[in-house]
């Protein structure tokens, strides 16, 4: 079998992203196969018991267990550290499991987070009700205040936890500021950036040391598989996450893994376009009267911020029914082409209202502090044609009086 198709892989580092889309990480077999070969395997034999002694030892290279090795899901951490511009990469079983073992797998009692309040709700969840009990704490703030991240420092602070942009608020960190902040501390951010994807926003570029994925969403893109991503420095992965998912056994499968490499291969032609259909539609409800919360828009108050670390907004926004859950309940059920569902990343548009859903188990009081209210909608724009998105949007709006 061999790496990259015979190519230096140093080569793999100058391709342009849409090419490492593509074709970084291929193995081929003895078969030379074009599409990679799906490896649905448990084990692997050996030519003797000292080869296998070899392995295991981590004296010799090869796989050993699926649970540690696949060679289809090595294929998938080389595409995604290549197009991340990251030295390695983990897959994990879902976003979730990557967001986990990102933090556990280098905390310990003791440790204290500062994490962005504006979080997916199990993320919070984690936070609240896993970390705590291991004896880390955390202070959950405004990420998009600056000072706040300064303010919230404790000597005892090993991580930053935020995702940018936000879920469902769209809320943007300052990557370039709260990266550097982290930096001088010697503290380790961890980003979610699975709103927006390499191909839109590479935190890495502004000093970050940890990113991490739900895959489900824009890299799978068709709402097939599950599957999440950790990237770091080759020394991170290794001292920390490495044995972690060895042994806690968190790993993608082989026919999840293969399902988003496919999805990479069009994730720089869907994601632009996703993301400039999005435009067009928040636009539309903006000159609806409706409240909007896209960072694309000039009326986000961090459009300026949109503007210097992401090279497009994504597909993904938030606006406001007026009055409230019963009204924004109305909405949806009174849309005919998009879908109601709480997935994004989709090619095809999906909307959900989170304060029932997805952010449901932070309480109340919890959706408040985070700006969750109970009117907000949140909608992911697939590939359909724009304009058939409008008119289903406006229709819904006009029977609901809006």
């Amino acid at each position: 079998m061999k790496k990259d198709t015979g190519i230096d892989p140093a080569a793999v580092a100058t391709w342009r992203p849409a090419t490492q889309a593509v074709r970084a990480g291929t193995w081929r077999s003895q078969h030379g196969e074009t599409s990679e070969a799906l490896y649905l395997t448990s084990g692997f034999t050996y030519d003797s018991a000292e080869e296998v002694a070899a392995r295991f030892a981590g004296e010799a290279d090869g796989m050993q267990y699926s649970r540690f090795k696949n060679p289809t899901v090595e294929m998938l951490q080389h595409r995604i550290a290549a197009m991340e511009g990251a030295e390695a990469c983990l897959v994990q079983a879902s976003g979730m499991a990557a967001m986990t073992s990102s933090l556990l797998c280098m905390l310990s009692a003791g440790d204290h987070v500062v994490a962005g309040r504006a979080a997916f709700g199990s993320c919070r969840w984690i936070l609240d009700n896993v970390l705590n009990r291991f004896g880390i704490t955390h202070t959950a703030i405004d990420g998009t205040d600056n000072a706040a991240w300064e303010a919230a420092l404790q000597d005892n602070t090993r991580a930053f936890f935020f995702e940018t942009p936000a879920n469902p608020t769209m809320d943007l960190v300052d990557l370039e500021f709260v990266c550097g902040l982290a930096r001088s501390k010697g503290i380790t951010t961890v980003v979610d950036n699975a709103f927006a994807t390499p191909v839109l926003q590479r935190p890495m570029d502004f000093g970050a040391d940890v990113i991490a994925y739900s895959a489900t969403k824009l890299m799978d893109g068709q709402g097939r598989v599950m599957a999440g991503a950790v990237c770091a420095s080759r020394d991170w992965i290794e001292e920390f996450l490495s044995p972690f998912q060895r042994n806690t056994g968190p790993i993608c499968a082989p026919f999840n893994a293969w399902n988003v490499l496919k999805g990479l291969e069009t994730l720089p032609l869907r994601a632009p376009a996703q993301s400039e259909s999005a435009m067009k539609v928040a636009a539309f409800l903006e000159d609806k009267g409706l409240r909007v919360l896209h960072p694309g828009l000039p009326s986000h108050p961090q459009h300026d911020l949109c503007q210097r670390q992401m090279r497009a907004a994504g597909p993904i926004f938030a606006f406001f029914a007026p009055d409230g859950q019963r009204q924004a309940m109305a909405l949806c059920n009174a849309l005919e082409l998009i879908d109601i569902s709480n997935n994004i990343g989709d090619s095809k548009s999906l909307i959900t209202h989170p304060a029932s859903t997805t952010h449901y188990n932070m309480g109340e009081e919890g959706r408040a502090e985070a700006g969750i209210a109970d009117g907000m909608l949140r909608l992911n724009v697939g590939l359909e044609d724009t304009f058939d998105l409008i008119e289903d949007l406006e229709r819904a709006l006009g029977r609901i009086g809006l």
